[in-house]
């Protein structure tokens, strides 16, 4: 098995690149990810998407890798993966490889990061596959719902708007804009450098050193504090003709920054990790209501959000909105049980440590908390602070969270008058 030999090294270069790495027995791969801290909450109104266009853009071709199938085939040819990802706070780039490629891997990306053209001819043509991506989003409605739950809670705020942007911005997007947001925000002090499995600290941060040491200080795009101004529930359908009535159920929440972010996902483990939580043993199992049912608690900096989504049947979407709220209620007014909070604790512990086999996970683990923290803590450090949850702080965090006040309701399905369903809110 797989194991750590040290769970994480880190150096700080001179112009603020952090490089973190956890090395591992064991294991053949490497893992290199690049963090940076800026995603589609730094992007105005009218360049929303810019970032996540950014991200599919930087593997267009570079200077010295003009051609997309180039830097795919570089990777792929030795057996890696390569990949990225935008949030609405941080974008990755990472790619896992056999480790003797580990430098082969990190002159790729490095490369696409440092040197990409952004070629107009591409640019334009990538557009249009962002654009039937957004399309697709809004003809999958399982897909569309948590677009829509996520404008309704926030508004037309960043953390409310979708990370691909609109048909109109995405359009309105021109290659010096684009390079303009690239060069401000992939900055130095932005930038995260993590390496996961068979890796030395001291050739990850000698390559850092040679492919990042001369990057400069910018002046990075900050994004606007979120202002939650919810006084009451909120309904918002959809109304298309579907054979599913897909729903999401969302309330404003902690952010990542407080402590209490250990209790809020114990109340997410509680009800959705897993075919024992309670939201799938209730709503499908007991009562046959879904064919899907899941929840999540989403922290940002500043604010965080809490969402339930279920998939049901047509002529049963009541039913199901007033089950999920009768599993809200009952976290909010009943403590919960001590074993069922043990489990719970035990399981989230144990996905833990599995999650860490992999050089990818790893190098996921050190590189997320630093971006996000600005320190890592190890497994066992985490495991004591899920350990710590009590049952009070359980259920005086759910009766902060779980009221009618608070509460949205998105639903899309054949559906137009939203009075029933704001009446099945109430607490």
């Amino acid at each position: 098995m797989p194991t750590a030999t040290k769970l994480y090294e880190k150096t700080t270069l001179a112009n603020g690149v952090r490089v973190v790495t956890g090395a591992m027995t064991g294991v053949r791969s490497a893992s290199l990810i690049f963090y940076y801290g800026v995603g589609s909450r730094y992007e105005r109104p009218e360049t929303a998407g810019v970032a996540h266009f950014l991200e599919h853009m930087l593997f267009k071709g570079t200077e010295r890798r003009p051609d997309p199938m180039q830097i795919s085939q570089e990777i792929e040819g030795v057996g890696g993966i390569l990949n990225a990802a935008t949030g609405r706070e941080s974008t990755n780039y990472w790619c896992k490889v056999p480790s003797t490629h580990f430098a082969l891997a990190y002159d790729v990306l490095a490369d696409i990061i440092r040197n990409s053209v952004i070629d107009k001819a591409e640019l334009d043509k990538e557009r249009s596959v962002i654009v039937e991506e957004i399309r697709s989003v809004n003809d999958a409605p399982e897909d569309l719902v948590h677009d829509v739950i996520d404008e309704l809670v926030w508004g037309d705020q960043a953390v409310g708007r979708s990370i691909a942007g609109s048909e109109q911005t995405v359009g309105a997007i021109t290659r010096d804009g684009m390079v303009g947001f690239w060069r401000r925000n992939y900055s130095p002090e932005r930038l995260v450098v993590a390496a996961g499995g068979d890796v030395r600290h001291e050739e990850v941060v000698a390559l850092t050193e040679r492919h990042f040491g001369d990057l400069a200080a910018t002046e990075p795009d900050a994004f606007d504090p979120t202002v939650d101004t919810q006084d009451g529930a909120r309904v918002r359908l959809v109304e298309r003709e579907t054979e599913q009535a897909h729903l999401c159920i969302a309330m404003p929440a902690l952010p990542y920054t407080t402590e209490r972010r250990y209790a809020q996902s114990t109340i997410e483990a509680i009800l959705s990790s897993g075919m024992s939580s309670r939201l799938f043993q209730e709503i499908r199992e007991k009562r046959g209501l879904v064919y899907s049912v899941y929840g999540y608690f989403r922290p940002y900096e500043d604010v965080g959000q809490g969402v339930v989504y279920a998939g049901t049947d047509l002529e049963r979407v009541e039913e199901t909105v007033g089950a999920v709220i009768g599993e809200l209620r009952k976290l909010r007014d009943e403590p919960v049980p001590a074993d069922e909070l043990q489990r719970t604790k035990d399981l989230r512990k144990g996905r833990l440590l599995m999650g860490l086999e992999d050089s990818r996970s790893v190098a996921s683990w050190i590189g997320s908390q630093e971006l996000t923290y600005g320190e890592i803590k190890t497994p066992e450090e985490v495991m004591e602070k899920i350990e710590a949850v009590t049952v009070p702080e359980v259920q005086e965090l759910s009766q902060e969270l779980f009221r009618t006040d608070r509460l949205s309701l998105a639903l899309v399905g054949p559906y137009g008058d939203p009075k029933p369903f704001k009446d099945l809110l109430a607490f």
